[in-house]
């Protein structure tokens, strides 16, 4: 189970920056943790590119499904630690690995 740890209303922000600042919010999250959005239409095209930035990375669970609302819980899951742990290593660009 995950916990949220924030609520962004992404009906509040200028669609041209909706992606970017709920990218941010995830990147900020610990394994575990997880951001709920809120938004007036079913957000595919986000789901979409969370599958090809952070693919295994995340849990998509949707608590409400419109017609009028959607509410989805974008959990970090524990895959992203161990991705973010290997980008961190010397090996990660082949420099020290043999």
């Amino acid at each position: 189970m995950s916990t949220t740890v924030a609520q962004l209303d992404v009906r509040t922000i200028p669609p041209y920056e909706r992606h970017a600042q709920i990218f941010g919010q995830f990147d900020t999250l610990a394994a575990g943790q997880a951001l709920e959005i809120v938004n007036d239409h079913d957000p595919v095209p986000l789901r979409r590119q969370f599958e090809a930035r952070t693919p295994g990375q995340f849990e998509w669970n949707y608590l409400q499904s419109g017609p009028a609302l959607w509410r989805v819980q974008i959990a970090k899951t524990a895959n992203a630690q161990a991705a973010a742990a290997a980008e961190d290593s010397c090996c990660s660009g082949g420099a020290c690995c043999g």
